[in-house]
């Protein structure tokens, strides 16, 4: 095989796999640990959105270090981080985890810029758009499995197994890691980063947030989206139980089935022309809401419209991150592109964290159907956001490559 499936990349597909297989389990058994142990939701939602919030800030860094390093040699020492994150959930309380989900916040922010700015420097453009829908895709395929790891781990009480599962997790992501190569395209830029201290390349980037309109409209989109997606994962294990017929793993495996199926069958309908298609985003938006009213609908209507939201949520997640993030690699500045995707994505983080954070105190002040309810209105605001008539005034328009060379002909 060739291109985005050539056998360098499955091997980074497989790595991602074993990664985040631990995060599947612990994204269901550290809320039902927390309620048995009576804590709030506004505790929970802490301490699931300190693994992001963590995330968030690193990111930015970790696209200036990669670029100036190499994916390759940042990922070997992340890895070896991430195993004793893992050893500590195996070992630690309800306490030792928010320091075990900070530690391991550090660790994905390396790791998933080393993987994806690796894939993008390394994959044609062609091609690009594949690659990462592929490393989506496998960041989501534990999610199939993982609810019901989790589910069974808890009912029979047995934590030597939940101790065992993130041991073997640890050192299957270290071997599998540790074999892995990238194309050391990535290291072309190194030489112009270094000439300005780090410090003040991440100062022009957080500008750049506000001042690229592109970046600023990516960024809203992916925060806003993420909060969602934050909420759903969070709380999901404990709003299901009020939901007749309704189950957490199985909604949760369902979700992350339609991600994987999306991703996979639809990865060649994701557009990588460097264009804002303006429909396409609008209409994925338009799924995140009306997912989101599926779900906060489900206690009166039943367990049909709960699994529903979990179709349209996945797709909607299987379509928005890999289009986004492809947009932006064609369009943000190459000098500092690793640094501004890193900082889009730690928005992504900042949202999955404060879809814990926030929503925990709305829930404990209204209800779980509430707070999905105030999901949906905040996913049709961003139906708006994601207009751009520029776009579509340009699909009746010849190609801007076209539109280049009738104007050369006519100047001359």
């Amino acid at each position: 095989m060739k291109g985005a499936l050539a056998w360098p990349f499955m091997r980074l597909y497989l790595l991602t796999f074993f990664y985040f297989s631990g995060n599947s389990i612990l994204n269901v058994l550290i809320p039902l640990k927390g309620e048995a142990l009576g804590a709030s939701n506004t505790s929970i939602g802490v301490i699931m959105g300190a693994y992001l919030f963590t995330t968030m800030f690193f990111r930015p860094w970790a696209g200036g270090l990669i670029q100036r390093h190499g994916p390759i040699k940042v990922l070997r020492v992340i890895l070896l981080v991430n195993g004793v994150a893992l050893v500590m959930y195996a070992v630690a309380g309800l306490g030792g985890y928010f320091i075990a989900r900070v530690l391991q916040g550090v660790c994905t922010a390396f790791f998933s810029m080393a993987l994806q700015l690796g894939i993008i420097d390394a994959l044609p453009d062609k091609d690009r758009s594949q690659g990462i829908s592929m490393y989506s895709l496998c960041s989501y395929l534990p999610g199939m499995i993982g609810p019901v790891l989790a589910i069974g781990i808890w009912q029979t009480g047995d934590m030597n197994l939940f101790a065992i599962i993130m041991i073997a997790i640890a050192f299957l992501t270290g071997a599998v890691g540790y074999t892995a190569k990238m194309d050391a395209k990535a290291d072309e830029s190194s030489g112009k980063s270094e000439q300005h201290s780090q410090a003040t390349v991440m100062l022009q980037s957080f500008g750049q947030l506000v001042h690229n309109p592109h970046l600023f409209k990516s960024s809203v989109l992916m925060l806003s989206a993420s909060l969602i997606f934050g909420a759903v994962t969070t709380f999901i294990p404990l709003y299901a139980s009020q939901i007749e017929r309704g189950s957490a793993a199985v909604y949760l495996m369902l979700q992350a089935a339609i991600v994987v199926a999306a991703r996979f069958v639809l990865r060649r309908k994701i557009p990588s022309d460097g264009r804002w298609h303006s429909f396409f985003m609008m209409g994925t938006m338009l799924m995140l809401a009306v997912a989101s009213l599926c779900i906060s609908l489900a206690t009166t209507a039943g367990a049909v419209l709960f699994y529903t939201g979990a179709l349209l949520m996945g797709v909607a997640q299987a379509l928005l991150y890999p289009t986004l993030t492809t947009y932006l690699s064609f369009v943000l500045p190459k000098e500092n592109r690793n640094v501004l995707i890193g900082l889009f994505i730690a928005m992504a983080d900042l949202g999955v964290s404060l879809g814990g954070i926030i929503m925990g105190p709305v829930a404990d002040l209204t209800s779980y159907s509430m707070m999905y309810m105030l999901c949906t209105i905040l996913g049709t605001a961003m139906i708006l956001v994601a207009y751009d008539r520029r776009s579509l005034s340009e699909m009746e328009r010849p190609s801007t490559k076209q539109s280049d060379v009738a104007k050369m002909k006519r100047d001359l």
